[in-house]
């Protein structure tokens, strides 16, 4: 109790408080910027008037953005392939990490399975062949293509395999005992007690495919099946061309290539902020696993 209301320990709270509160604001702050040059004129945006409060207040650069059938359609496809290459990497992860969690007397092989994986993480094919690849296997123009070229990530296998070895042995001997198989030990004992891991390589793979780009230009031959990313980032070259529409005159005349580029980037990173926070208590969340009697 003495060391609770101590006046070092009074110091630290706050210094520790004012020191967290500085790099959250400092994290912050950029996008705060980033919504207020979207939000402003084309006047003030290019003159870099624009700190923290739009000047010229428009709307301009979203509606421009929102009235495109192109933008519906491409987040149409990046939600398709956020969905479906999330459940696909995170199915992958775990049936590949827990059996390789394993010792060798329990998995014949192992060894050879872990190191055969672990060659993919320090040498790659390269561009062309996996384009070749992709395409002889007719994968090309499909949603496939973004999705089953990284179907499993070595390195967030790696990170989940590890964690399961962390598990106790002795609760995997109980549930043994207790007539639990393989499927049953993993999906009822490893998952559970594994949540802040799995969240952490769920977190990072939705940024993941929601952020990839250059795979869409690499593997869709035509703009309507671009992903989001690839079609923002097509769009300023489109403009840069100057290939716009009567209608979008109006538009274009308070809208500039900055306050363009400042909103496709708040847009794309507009899901992960609001996904974030509920997954952040997994990141800080420990698992105590002490309560195992010999």
């Amino acid at each position: 109790m003495v060391y609770k209301n101590s006046f070092s320990r009074k110091l630290f709270i706050v210094c520790n408080a004012l020191l967290l509160g500085a790099i959250t604001f400092l994290c912050i702050v950029p996008f705060v910027h980033l919504l207020a040059v979207s939000l402003s004129s084309n006047t003030a945006a290019m003159a870099a008037e624009v700190k923290l409060w739009p000047i010229g207040f428009t709307l301009d650069a979203y509606a421009y953005l929102g009235q495109k059938v192109e933008f519906f359609r491409s987040l149409w496809v990046t939600l398709q392939r956020v969905v479906l290459g999330t459940a696909i990497n995170m199915l992958l992860v775990v049936l590949s990490a827990y059996p390789l969690s394993k010792e060798a007397k329990q998995f014949r092989f192992r060894t050879l399975y872990v190191w055969f994986f672990a060659v993919t993480m320090f040498f790659g094919g390269g561009l062309i062949p996996t384009y070749i690849v992709v395409k002889e296997t007719g994968l090309m123009n499909s949603i496939w293509a973004l999705i089953l070229p990284g179907a499993l990530s070595v390195w967030y296998m790696v990170l989940l395999l590890n964690f399961f070895r962390n598990i106790p042995k002795e609760m995997e001997e109980a549930a043994f005992i207790d007539g639990a198989g393989h499927w049953k030990l993993l999906w009822s004992i490893f998952l559970p007690v594994s949540k802040p891991a799995i969240a952490t390589i769920f977190l990072f793979t939705v940024v993941g495919h929601w952020n990839s780009w250059f795979d869409g230009i690499l593997y869709m031959n035509s703009p309507e099946k671009y992903p989001l990313q690839t079609y923002l980032s097509t769009l300023v070259n489109s403009l840069n061309k100057i290939s716009i529409t009567v209608d979008d005159l109006s538009l274009l005349q308070n809208l500039s290539d900055k306050t363009l580029r400042t909103a496709q980037i708040f847009l794309g990173a507009l899901p992960i902020m609001l996904v974030y926070p509920f997954l952040q208590k997994h990141f800080t969340k420990g698992i105590t696993i002490g309560s195992v009697k010999g």
